[in-house]
C-alpha cells in the first residue's frame, strides 16, 4: 500500500510512510477487539466479514485511494481495508489450530499457508505492477477483489471452530 500511496496517488514517500505507520498501529489496536467478537459471535462471522466485506469493498476503495490527494483522506481510505482484514487476521492462527488434530497440526496449518502466500503474496506487487504496465491498473483491484472473493467462498465451506474445535478434543 506504501508503494501504491506513492506510484498511483502520488504521495511523496515521508507522506505516505506516515499514512501508512498510523494506519499499522490502528491496525495493531483493533486485533483484539476483532478476538473478542469471534469469541462472542464465533470465527465463521468474522471470516465472513472479512472475505465478504473484502470483495465488496476492494475495487471501490483502492479506486479511491488512487484518486487521493489529502493524507487524512488517504489515512481514512486505507483503513476500510485494513479494518475489515483485522477480522482474519485476529483469528487466523486460532482457527487453523482449531481445524487440525496436533499430530498433523504443522503440516495442516504450514503448507496451505506457505502456498497460498507463495500465489498470492508473494505475487500481489508483481500482478499490480503488471496490471499497471499495460494501463489497466484497475484490473488489480478487479484480481484483489477475486482473490479474496475465492478466500470467502472457502470460509463457507469451513466449519464453526468455535464450538468444533479440534483443540477441545485432545
Amino acid at each position: 500500500m506504501q508503494k501504491f500511496l506513492v506510484n498511483t496517488s502520488g504521495f511523496s514517500k515521508p507522506t505516505a510512510t506516515m499514512i501508512m505507520t498510523i494506519a499499522l498501529i490502528v491496525f495493531m489496536l483493533i486485533q483484539p477487539w476483532w478476538g473478542m467478537a469471534a469469541d462472542r459471535w464465533g470465527r465463521k462471522p468474522m471470516l465472513y466479514i472479512f472475505g465478504f466485506g473484502g470483495t465488496l469493498v476492494s475495487v471501490p476503495i483502492y479506486s479511491a485511494i488512487s484518486g487521493a490527494t489529502e493524507p487524512m483522506t488517504a489515512l481514512a481510505l486505507v483503513l476500510v481495508p485494513l479494518v475489515l482484514l483485522g477480522a482474519y487476521t485476529s483469528i487466523s492462527g486460532l482457527i487453523k489450530a482449531e481445524l487440525f488434530p496436533a499430530h498433523i497440526r504443522t503440516l495442516g496449518v504450514a503448507l496451505p499457508y506457505a502456498v497460498g502466500n507463495t500465489l498470492f503474496g508473494g505475487t500481489a506487487e508483481y500482478v499490480a505492477l503488471w496490471f499497471k504496465q499495460a494501463g489497466v491498473e484497475s484490473g488489480f483491484y478487479w484480481y484483489l477483489s477475486a482473490v479474496i472473493g475465492m478466500a470467502a467462498i472457502g470460509f463457507v465451506m469451513l466449519p464453526e471452530t468455535k464450538t468444533n474445535s479440534q483443540i477441545l478434543e485432545e
